[in-house]
């Protein structure tokens, strides 16, 4: 039974809004939670900024400077304090450490974090070095709960030293209804994209860094039929570097990059994520080390086959939940087998496995609820007075 009682008004504090799985992720939760809600982004507001505020979502830019950038703190302080909120919600690494303090001195009744990208050798690309682990544990003291996006990340949190009482593990959700399979919108993108409609496109979706290693799907392509495509979704660094592997690959004219594209509606033009994985015949995922593997998730709610070199989302489920994902060790070569067998194999229905509707975002935004609800119900923090009292 859901504990209570339930928070009036919630700020969620997060690192930055430009499109990324975290970013795309809060905005998601935030149309399913039954809660007055607002946002603070220390930097970057950028396109989930303003898929917020087409929401209705407040959102404020805090103007942070950098990581050491400490007058943030009283700034953060006094905008959390003049807000009267109930909890707050931090996401992404320095949003939770400026974050958790700043809701400490502005007298918070609740802080929550969540750990979206918790790996085991690097969070959000930063080494996981003694250093950043200290500070890490020095900051999640300050709230009443973390929570995980998997249970992969929660034992990743144990080992660290967090201790399990205060873990909470809530999957990141997918919208089922605007993943599901489009045939209709297959064509469109197809289309506008320059795919042929009878060609077999490779689908890749993430950050265009190197930990994502796209670099596999390129070597992949280059060894599969010249009537397969690799679909590439999501913008970054890598992007000349994977151009400039496919020219040296000879396959260039088989690598279409899309740039950034939103899970949700934002007004930009051109064909949205959902209308993209319904343009693909099969998700790789050739990063080694995920938190959660939310791309193979949305791929799965399309109805896709999903090969990954890492993702917990599946991992953690019975293999039955999604019998068309397969994990997929190796570089290029490797990848290029499971591609051609996953091209072989009969084509059933582009329906949603039972792992896609495990990750459905009400379940999720419900769970959220109930750790928000717990998390008032404890006692109040000892007082902590300092920075950002005035």
């Amino acid at each position: 039974m859901r504990a209570e009682p339930a928070p009036a008004r919630v700020l969620h504090i997060i690192t930055g809004l430009g499109v990324g799985g975290a970013e795309q992720q809060l905005r998601l939760l935030l149309r399913h939670l039954p809660v007055d809600s607002e946002v603070v982004t220390l930097t970057n507001p950028g396109p989930v900024a303003e898929g917020l505020a087409a929401d209705g979502v407040r959102v404020t830019h805090l103007g942070m400077g950098g990581n050491r950038d400490l007058a943030a703190l009283p700034r953060l302080a006094r905008v959390i304090r003049a807000g009267r909120y109930d909890l707050v919600h931090t996401h992404l690494y320095r949003a939770c450490l400026y974050g958790r303090l700043a809701a400490r001195l502005a007298g918070v009744r609740a802080v929550v974090a969540t750990e979206h990208s918790l790996g085991d050798t690097q969070m959000e690309g930063r080494p996981l070095t003694a250093g950043v682990r200290a500070l890490y544990l020095a900051g999640e003291k300050l709230g009443r709960a973390t929570v995980a996006v998997s249970p992969t990340v929660a034992a990743r949190l144990r080992r660290w030293g967090v201790p399990a009482p205060r873990i909470e593990v809530v999957p990141n959700g997918v919208d089922l209804d605007r993943f599901r399979f489009d045939p209709a919108a297959r064509l469109r993108a197809r289309r506008l994209l320059g795919l042929p409609e009878d060609a077999y496109v490779v689908g890749g979706l993430g950050r265009l860094v190197p930990g994502k290693r796209f670099d596999v799907l390129v070597g992949a392509l280059a060894r599969l039929p010249g009537d397969v495509r690799l679909l590439l979704v999501g913008g970054g660094p890598e992007e000349p570097a994977l151009r400039e592997a496919a020219r040296r690959a000879g396959a260039g004219g088989r690598v279409v990059l899309a740039g950034e594209r939103p899970a949700l509606p934002d007004g930009s033009a051109g064909p949205d994520l959902p209308a993209l994985l319904s343009a693909m015949d099969v998700l790789a995922s050739p990063s080694p080390e995920e938190a959660f593997g939310l791309a193979a998730v949305e791929a799965l709610a399309s109805g896709l086959p999903v090969l990954y070199a890492s993702c917990p989302a599946i991992e953690d489920l019975p293999p039955s939940a999604a019998p068309a994902a397969r994990h997929v060790g190796g570089g290029p070569a490797g990848f290029a087998r499971a591609l051609a067998e996953a091209r072989a194999a009969p084509a059933g229905p582009r329906t949603a496995p039972e792992a896609a509707r495990h990750y459905c975002v009400t379940r999720s935004a419900a769970r959220l609820m109930d750790v928000y609800a717990t998390a008032l119900t404890r006692p109040p923090y000892p007082a902590l007075q300092g920075v950002g009292s005035a």
